[in-house]
């Protein structure tokens, strides 16, 4: 008798708000058996008994020993991640003024340090001097300041900061990603992997910590 054989994709971090999690919450899984393939993704492999928002580092291995005893005769092939992180959160009305008053306020911080940071380094260059130079040197006149240079400079900063960060708005010029959203997931994949990691290390008794 041939065995029935499912493929396993199990996502690195997966965040559910209810107590319960199914395979079908943390995993993409297929099977010629359909009735099977539903039957499996119905699976609660996790519990949370804790009333707090946490990450659970789980282990693939477990959710192969479910199916199997499940489905006896199953054979499980996992083509995802070996270990993976349950994200829970616990279910609340989402409070609209609060995400806009943070919205807000890192928008403020990245205004400003991004102001501050361009005002430094004006000043440590000498941008100011410089464009007088050149003006000098073009026109034969002295700089009162303002003119064609820095105008240019200032609408050239800002299409340039656009252009970079490849977004504008709702809009953007390409399908690529923005550095904004390459750093996040560089950032959420260094978290995960960390997670992993003092997962293993305190299940071995080495741990930094």
């Amino acid at each position: 008798m041939s065995q029935t054989e499912v493929y396993l994709n199990v996502k690195e971090i997966t965040e559910v708000r209810t107590k319960k999690v199914q395979l079908k919450d943390v995993a993409d899984l297929w099977c010629e058996d359909s009735h099977l393939a539903n039957r499996l993704n119905a699976l609660t492999i996790k519990t949370i008994r804790e009333d707090k928002d946490w990450r659970y580092v789980e282990s693939v291995l477990d959710i192969i020993r479910l199916i199997s005893e499940t489905a006896p005769g199953t054979q499980v092939n996992s083509v995802g991640k070996v270990d993976y992180i349950i994200d829970y959160h616990r279910p609340k009305r989402p409070s609209y003024a609060w995400e806009w008053l943070k919205t807000l306020f890192v928008c403020a911080v990245c205004f400003f340090g991004a102001a501050f940071a361009i005002m430094t380094f004006n000043n440590d260059v000498d941008v100011t001097k410089v464009f007088g130079e050149i003006y000098y040197v073009v026109t034969g006149q002295q700089s009162d300041g303002f003119t064609i240079l820095e105008v240019s400079y200032s609408i050239g900063l800002a299409v340039g900061i656009m252009g970079f960060f490849n977004h504008f708005s709702k809009w953007k010029i390409n399908t690529d990603p923005t550095p904004l959203e390459v750093e996040m997931r560089l950032y959420e994949d260094n978290i995960s992997k960390t997670l992993i990691q003092n997962a293993g290390r305190k299940e071995s008794g080495i741990d930094v910590t």
